[in-house]
């Protein structure tokens, strides 16, 4: 068996689980009477847990074998999953979720370090199909929520379906724990300029993640909210999986193009925000649908560049490195997704979406800012 393909499959399991918990906060909300506000901070949970799982065992996961690693996170993504499933209190719930979060966000940066390591000729090209299939979980995930809810099933089937996928992932894990890695020519390699650990490259990249996670979070958890409040419509869950969908194209054609990462994240960069006001200003349910497809696109290119960006200053430490883009991305999201509920309930969920959108000027300045690293890279190594 081929270590990449459950390498994937856990991305994909972990992009599963986000789009599948953003899809079904309303009715989490409706199960536990929650307010907009308190439901942004309900999501928070496992955000703050994606945002800790990094400080806690990026260093475990340089020091300690990748596999074993994933093997001990999804067998507590398991647990915690049934766990979730079998129990109606509220307390449990928020436990559960929170380790989710822990298991999910490690899981998601060492497969990526693991990535690297096992694949240093193709890892370029992989990282843009492994992020890609983080959005196509997310893309499938609201339609199933959609489909068990509509069913009679609930939402709590989400977590049955995390478990299925989990348990396939470590069994595959497993059965491939023992494969070389790939033979690799220097023109190939992915380290190709890299110098070693840069940290100022790492944290501007951080930056970036930051803020896009942050506003991915915000809009992702609260579109099928502002469909059912704002416009009276039932299509937010559909809004939601175009907008995961066609971040899969998106990463793909990033993954090809991995030489021109910094120009795609560039446009990336300023094509969100301008999107985000047009949406804030729609009259139409079917016209905010329709521009989430251009508006995920954009976003799409983003985690992917970053990661190619980021094997450049990343030196032999690339689960630190990308412990540090998902410490990032928990900042982010935590802090973002419970700002967008406290915005909504103050300026309403349209003013929320600009003013988070407006943050992405700090994320220009910050790629701008890798030229001046780049500089100083050179002048280092001569």
């Amino acid at each position: 068996m081929v270590l990449w393909i459950y390498l994937f499959l856990i991305v994909f399991i972990n992009g599963f689980e986000a789009g599948g918990y953003q899809a079904s906060l309303y009715s989490i909300g409706q199960t536990y009477d929650l307010s907009v506000t308190s439901k942004g901070l309900f999501a928070s949970v496992e955000l703050f847990a994606t945002m800790l799982a990094p400080l806690v065992l990026g260093n475990w996961a340089d020091r300690t074998k990748k596999l074993r690693c994933l093997l001990i996170l999804l067998g507590i993504q398991i647990i915690f999953s049934i766990t979730i499933f079998m129990s109606n209190i509220q307390l449990v719930f928020i436990i559960g979720i929170f380790f989710l979060g822990l298991t999910t966000s490690a899981l998601q940066f060492i497969s990526i370090a693991a990535l690297a390591e096992s694949y240093p000729a193709s890892g370029k090209k992989k990282i843009g199909f492994m992020t890609s299939m983080y959005a196509l979980g997310a893309f499938l995930a609201p339609l199933f929520v959609d489909f068990f809810i509509n069913s009679g099933l609930g939402w709590k089937m989400l977590f049955v379906s995390l478990t299925i996928g989990s348990v396939i992932a470590f069994a595959g894990v497993v059965i491939c724990k023992n494969q070389k890695a790939e033979t690799v020519f220097i023109t190939d390699n992915i380290n190709a300029g890299n110098t070693g650990f840069v940290v100022w490259g790492v944290l501007l990249l951080c930056v970036v993640m930051c803020i896009y996670v942050g506003f991915e979070n915000g809009f992702a958890f609260f579109v099928d909210t502002l469909f059912a409040d704002v416009f009276s419509s039932g299509l937010g869950k559909f809004a939601l999986s175009m907008f995961w969908v066609v971040m899969i194209p998106s990463r793909v054609l990033v993954g090809l193009f991995a030489k021109y990462s910094k120009k795609i994240l560039i446009a990336a960069i300023i094509a969100i925000p301008l999107i985000t006001v047009v949406i804030a200003f729609a009259n139409s349910a079917e016209l905010v649908m329709a521009l989430c497809i251009p508006l995920g696109f954009a976003c799409g290119a983003i985690y992917p560049s970053v990661l190619t960006t980021l094997m450049a200053y990343s030196g032999d430490r690339k689960a630190t490195a990308t412990a540090m883009i998902t410490t990032a991305t928990g900042i982010g999201g935590a802090a973002f997704t419970a700002l967008t509920g406290i915005l909504a309930g103050s300026m309403g969920l349209r003013g929320a979406m600009v003013a988070l959108s407006a943050f992405f000027i700090l994320s220009f300045i910050s790629v701008l800012l890798l030229d001046g690293v780049n500089k100083w890279k050179e002048k280092n190594v001569e």
